[in-house]
């Protein structure tokens, strides 16, 4: 099946000027153009369009998106998988905040009391799985799953006031590390040891 600018912009819920731009910018081409100038789209640019969207709705920019779908090796299955992944996830994250939210809700109607763990239990976890998405593979292959699951185990359990000063420290960390830096400071001499 072939649609028109129109057709698929409506299909898509985008606009034609939006799949114009595309074509302008090279992102999507239609699959031909009739001798009345009408750029028709078959079903693999239904599929890249669609590409195009999750990519967007994941935040990448639109000459990123371009260049991992016009990458030698992109394999579309691996990127919807991928994709998943990554909703999954932000489906879990929202709903742990939601959950968050209704309870905190509650307690202020006067309902069931929070405790000071589960007021901060769904950023906790958001902390652990943005760490994950980051290094999870290069942690883990360095140290080993059980010493990051450990950690992980570790940061979940804090209290609210352990967190500060977790969250302190870390602060006073990169401060540190940054006031180094400016100073041209050796990271083997005393300023890089106390840091360490």
């Amino acid at each position: 099946m072939e649609y028109t600018v129109k057709a698929l912009a409506e299909l898509a819920g985008v606009t034609p000027r939006t799949l114009r731009w595309y074509d302008q910018k090279g992102l999507l081409k239609p699959r031909r153009t009739t001798e009345a100038g009408y750029r028709l789209y078959g079903p693999e640019e239904v599929n890249r369009l669609q590409a195009i969207l999750f990519y967007k709705e994941l935040g990448l920019e639109l000459e990123a998106v371009r260049e991992i779908l016009d990458a030698p090796g992109f394999d579309r299955l691996a990127a919807l998988q991928s994709h998943l992944t990554e909703l999954e996830a932000r489906r879990r994250r929202l709903d742990a905040l939601i959950l968050t939210v209704e309870k905190t809700i509650d307690e202020a109607k006067g309902g069931t009391q929070m405790s000071d763990k589960e007021k901060f239990e769904a950023f906790k976890r958001r902390a652990v799985e943005a760490n994950e998405e980051q290094y999870g593979k290069e942690i883990r292959e360095q140290y080993g799953p059980e010493a990051v699951e450990a950690s992980n185990a570790r940061l979940l359990s804090m209290t609210e006031e352990e967190h500060g000063g977790w969250k302190a420290l870390e602060a006073e960390i990169l401060s540190a590390l940054a006031a180094a830096v400016r100073a041209g400071e050796d990271p083997a001499g005393p300023a890089g040891r106390r840091v360490a």
